[in-house]
């Protein structure tokens, strides 16, 4: 197979905008070639307690939820073709869950991407 150029992003939960702290929740890759968008995540309450005790966990599992569900198809871009969903959800915004920068790169397997992507991003290495 060979290799497609794909892109992502992180997505970071921040738990209070007006201070701009984050920990990362997970990564969202979209490959044109391939025709692919999905994400994964994870949350660790815990670790976003540390940032702030208050937080809302649920809240934060919720917009995460919310982007599974429009890399799917679903809900209010549902109409809109792969490529300007996934734009639409890199998009800046000051929300509790926010995308990184826009990366770039070139694989053979998106979804296997995915995962490295993942494991290196937001599992915590210890």
């Amino acid at each position: 197979m060979t290799r497609a150029p794909f892109e992502y992003v992180v997505l970071r939960a921040v738990p209070r905008v007006d201070r701009g702290e984050c920990i990362n929740v997970g990564v969202m890759v979209y490959s044109q070639h391939r025709g692919f968008l999905a994400a994964r995540w994870h949350v660790d309450p815990d670790r976003l307690r540390m940032l702030a005790p208050d937080v809302d966990v649920a809240a934060v599992e919720a917009a995460l939820e919310a982007i599974d569900a429009t890399c799917l198809g679903e809900g209010p871009a549902a109409a809109l073709a792969i490529g300007p969903r996934f734009r639409w959800l890199a998009a800046p915004r000051s929300t509790v869950v926010q995308p990184g920068v826009i990366h770039a790169g070139l694989t053979e397997d998106p979804g296997a991407e995915l995962s490295r992507l993942f494991e290196r991003l937001v599992t915590v290495q210890g």
